[in-house]
């Protein structure tokens, strides 16, 4: 059976304040509520640290509190406690309005989709980060974003540019870039995956001599998609491919211009860089730098987009 740490306290009466604050911190931490002034965690020196922290807080707020270890009496006892942390509604809910996406298919920007499901796969982190006792209700939600992701990706194929050149398809491709994996390459790799190959494989080069045939190079000397002294690969492609009216795509190759040419400063370029270093330390392979460098990317692009306006007297749907 499982161990238990149970915070029993009377909360704080004269600061209605700090009883709030007492409340949304249990909440934030996942906290099951045994009755009304009694919570519990999983034991766990994380949960452990948090509840002192808390109990300190509490007392100087003149409150009165006690954190307990304990362990349940039986097996069924500890069930019960493990069901105080059952996030299955919370995932099926999630599930509802990740599958509802399917009704703006072939309706709505693809980018919009893609922000909106941005959003659930945040949700979906959060809940996750409080799920001490997954269920398949968790596998379920994770399945229903990926699917959906997937969709959208083919969205985005139907609308991209099909051809580099005459007789040169771009879809279904492998595409190349050269190490050390920085600002361009990395935001060039979200680019073709996102709105120019969603199938494309990336492969991560020592040298540019070991370009496999067929290969579409881009972020090298020679490759299709190059970086120069004015402008970086991410602008090669957005010019080549006429991806240019897209205002938040231009917005982050202005960032990454400024990272790696320098030139006019951009507010947010100083941020994306710490985030990308954070994404270097953090990364075991390159495949991995690509996976957290795209978080970053997509969060530049969902803060960047801004839909059609619609004109007056046309339908909304």
């Amino acid at each position: 059976m499982d161990a238990w740490l149970v915070m029993v306290a009377q909360l704080p009466t004269e600061d209605p304040a700090a009883r709030m604050r007492v409340l949304r911190t249990l909440e934030s931490l996942g906290a099951g509520v045994l009755r009304e002034g009694a919570y519990a965690l999983p034991d766990s020196a994380a949960n452990r640290r948090s509840l002192d922290a808390l109990a300190d807080y509490i007392g100087k707020s003149g409150g009165s509190v006690q954190v307990l270890r304990v362990a349940a009496a039986s097996q069924a006892q500890d069930e019960l406690f493990k069901r105080l942390f059952d996030r299955s509604a919370q995932y099926d809910n999630l599930v509802k309005i990740v599958e509802s996406l399917r009704v703006a298919f072939g309706h709505s920007d693809p980018s919009a989709i893609a922000r909106v499901l941005l959003k659930q796969r945040r949700d979906f982190e959060a809940i996750s980060a409080l799920d001490f006792f997954p269920t398949p209700a968790k596998l379920r939600a994770q399945q229903a974003i990926a699917d959906v992701d997937q969709e959208i990706r083919k969205l985005y194929f139907s609308q991209a540019p099909t051809y580099i050149g005459p007789g040169e398809k771009l879809h279904g491709r492998t595409w190349a870039t050269t190490k050390p994996l920085w600002a361009d390459r990395l935001a060039s790799a979200w680019l073709v995956r996102r709105f120019v190959d969603p199938e494309a494989k990336v492969l991560w080069l020592e040298t540019a001599g070991q370009r496999p045939p067929g290969a579409i190079g881009f972020g090298f000397e020679g490759a299709h998609f190059a970086a120069s002294g004015a402008r970086v690969a991410y602008e090669d492609i957005m010019g080549q491919l006429q991806l240019g009216a897209n205002v938040a795509l231009a917005k982050i190759g202005a960032i990454v211009h400024f990272l790696e040419l320098g030139g006019a400063p951009v507010p947010e370029a100083a941020g994306v860089e710490t985030l990308l270093q954070g994404a270097v330390r953090r990364a075991q392979t390159d495949d991995e730098l690509l996976a957290e460098a795209e978080k970053t990317f997509d969060l530049l692009y969902e803060a960047y987009f801004e839909p059609p306006k619609r004109l007056p007297g046309t339908d909304p749907r």
